[in-house]
């Protein structure tokens, strides 16, 4: 129950669509199907199958192990008669790794739910056996990733695997601060980011307080046409680039945004490719400094951020 919760609250199967239950009156069919993929991993290497037959988009790239779910079957059922038929693999245990959603670029009205696990195989399993469906699996590593390679559903499945790898490397790294290492004073750092359209004109804005609450420095950068949380997000980086700048090494960031600080703790697992550039930017740089923390504060704790946004943004107006 909790599986399905997570993917289609609010959902129900309908003859192999999905009705979604609205809020008004009205109730509309949308056409929706699930499936199941699964990543399987060895040595630090994820397995794909290349595909031998189906529809020209994805014929000849290399894809996860998985597809459809039946009428009325399991998602782990699902999940073991595709590995078992298509690669001759049997599952020893199957972990719910994420839930996502994906349109598919051949026919835009059907939207996919796609429920991942995380699989390990059975001691001793046999080679693998390939149906007619594909002709050759790879071992792959998240560094030797070559996305042409890829189908589009498994490039966003590889990328959030590869960014939650990313998360827990870094997070490791940054919480291993030891409290009696000398280093420069503690700083607070408030940021963020705004679009005047989402996606619009937009601008990030960060501002760096010292122990005694005294401004040490601002600034704001204009960002041409992004998101809210592109701007978010590059508002963490402005605020990192001029604390590294500045040789301080203990940071607490201040964000009024719940998405990126869950996100930036690993609460939350970045699904939107758009952000994947900045958010490895940031990462990159938190590797300099001896701690990082997000904390979560409401915006009208953040005004000195959200002004260095606004004065930004109303800047590049009046130059325009």
């Amino acid at each position: 129950m909790i599986l399905w919760g997570l993917l289609i609250a609010c959902v129900y199967v309908v003859h192999g669509k999905i009705k979604l239950a609205k809020t008004n009156t009205e109730s509309r069919i949308m056409n929706q199907r699930i499936s199941v993929r699964a990543i399987i991993r060895e040595d630090s290497k994820t397995l794909l199958l290349r595909r031998a037959n189906g529809r020209q988009s994805i014929l000849g790239l290399y894809e996860l192990p998985g597809g459809k779910i039946a009428y009325g079957e399991q998602p782990e059922d699902a999940l073991r008669r595709y590995l078992h038929d298509d690669a001759g693999l049997h599952i020893e245990t199957a972990l719910l790794f994420d839930a996502v959603t994906y349109i598919d670029r051949d026919d835009r009205d059907i939207q996919y739910a796609v429920i991942v696990y995380m699989v390990t195989l059975s001691a001793g399993h046999h080679a693998i056996e390939l149906s007619q469906n594909y002709n050759e699996y790879v071992w792959v590593s998240s560094d030797s990733l070559q996305h042409n390679t890829m189908t589009d559903l498994t490039q966003l499945l590889m990328g959030i695997v590869h960014q939650d790898a990313l998360t827990d490397k870094i997070a490791k790294d940054v919480t291993s601060y030891d409290a009696n290492k000398t280093s420069n004073d503690g700083i607070v750092i408030y940021s963020d980011g705004g679009s005047r359209g989402n996606p619009g004109p937009s601008a990030a804005g960060y501002v760096i307080l010292g122990a005694a609450q005294d401004v040490i420095d601002q600034g704001g950068e204009y960002l041409g046409i992004t998101t809210n949380n592109q701007a978010e997000y590059h508002g963490v980086r402005l605020g990192l680039e001029k604390a590294h700048e500045l040789g301080y090494h203990v940071i607490d960031f201040r964000i009024d945004s719940m998405l990126v600080v869950n996100q930036m703790n690993g609460l939350y697992k970045i699904k939107n490719r758009e952000l994947w550039p900045i958010h490895e930017r940031i990462r990159e740089l938190m590797t300099h400094f001896d701690k990082v923390t997000f904390s979560h504060v409401r915006r009208e704790f953040n005004q000195l951020a959200d002004g260095m946004v606004n004065r930004t943004l109303d800047a590049h107006a009046n130059e325009e």
